[in-house]
């Protein structure tokens, strides 16, 4: 494959922590394989698979020597992506995780922006879900940030699965917690905190699956919620969500005095007033049609539940941890 001289200069690592992959490990090879500049190795760190994603990764490698497959055992994102770090080779880490596919020219526009004047020691590409059904929209609109611009480009991020980083960096910041959720923002707010130049690139492009069924978004959900409280940041998720029941609780309790059928509604319009809200800040990302079909609006109050409910479940579950002094990273080490 022809590569620009110039740009193969600036040697690359690509870590991808992965785990039970086995339904999408192979759309991601393929995609690493397809890119207009390819990494000089690839560093697959398998986090403790119980299915076939080692021996599906290696048929598809076969010989390719810029492929490496560490076998971590049971670990979570943050603990194998440092082990990838560790064993890469090269001063600029590329990041990306198993389930996503990557934009052919996703590396090229990265290294390209990465050596810029004056050159950035961190560059955020975008990322976009992917969207195959009604669950996958629904989702994306209730959950999913907004597009933001950047020189005028509509883009997601930052996030760690779409991002270049200098290895020195990501060393002297002491890598990513041990922790399964909420490791990636601590660790890019250590990055911010460490003074590190940062760059965005629009175009570097990389889409990412959803979980397909309310059951699997729950159970997502369920453990991020978790972790969150393990790594003492209710403040940015939990309180919000404690905040909307109990103010409805306390104006369902009042308006009762006045008369009960008005005090059932109390919740039903605080939860259509949140869809509205994020249908509103989602204005510029979707066509009208989307934004207005009522199908899509009762189904992201169903979200909205969900993760509510996963939220408070996973709260529930950490304090008792705490209470109890259970050891998390023992009881959970093996938590996909």
């Amino acid at each position: 494959m022809t590569q620009d001289s110039s740009a193969s200069k600036l040697r690359v690592s690509l870590v991808v922590p992965m785990r039970d992959e086995e339904g999408s490990i192979s759309k991601l090879i393929c995609s690493i394989l397809s890119q207009k500049l390819t990494p000089d190795e690839i560093i697959l760190v398998d986090a403790g698979s119980q299915d076939r994603t080692v021996a599906l990764a290696r048929e598809l490698i076969a010989d390719d020597k810029r492929f490496h497959i560490l076998e971590a055992g049971p670990a979570w994102p943050g603990k194998a992506r440092n082990l990838g770090v560790q064993a890469a080779s090269c001063e600029w880490i590329a990041f990306t995780d198993a389930g996503i596919s990557l934009d052919p020219n996703w590396l090229q526009e990265l290294v390209n922006t990465a050596k810029q004047k004056p050159e950035p020691d961190v560059v955020y590409g975008s990322f976009e879900p992917r969207i195959c059904t009604i669950l996958d929209r629904c989702a994306a609109l209730t959950w999913i940030s907004p597009r933001h611009l950047h020189d005028g480009v509509p883009m997601r991020g930052p996030v760690v699965p779409s991002a270049l980083i200098r290895k020195q960096v990501i060393e002297a910041v002491g890598g990513f917690p041990d922790f399964r959720a909420t490791e990636d923002l601590i660790f890019m707010e250590n990055l911010e905190k460490h003074g590190s130049k940062i760059a965005w690139q629009p175009l570097a492009k990389v889409k990412w699956s959803l979980p397909p069924t309310l059951s699997k978004t729950f159970a997502r959900f369920r453990l991020y919620s978790r972790h969150n409280v393990y790594a003492e940041r209710q403040r940015y998720w939990h309180y919000g969500v404690l905040r909307f029941y109990a103010l409805a609780s306390v104006l369902a309790i009042a308006i009762t005095f006045w008369d009960r059928r008005w005090a059932l509604l109390v919740f039903p319009f605080g939860m259509a007033a949140r869809v509205l809200k994020s249908l509103w800040q989602h204005r510029k990302d979707w066509r009208l049609g989307v934004l207005l079909n009522p199908v899509h609006f009762l189904m992201m109050i169903v979200l909205l539940l969900t993760l509510d409910v996963a939220t408070f479940t996973g709260w529930i579950e950490a304090t008792v941890d705490r209470v109890l002094k259970r050891n998390f990273f023992a009881r959970h080490a093996a938590e996909a």
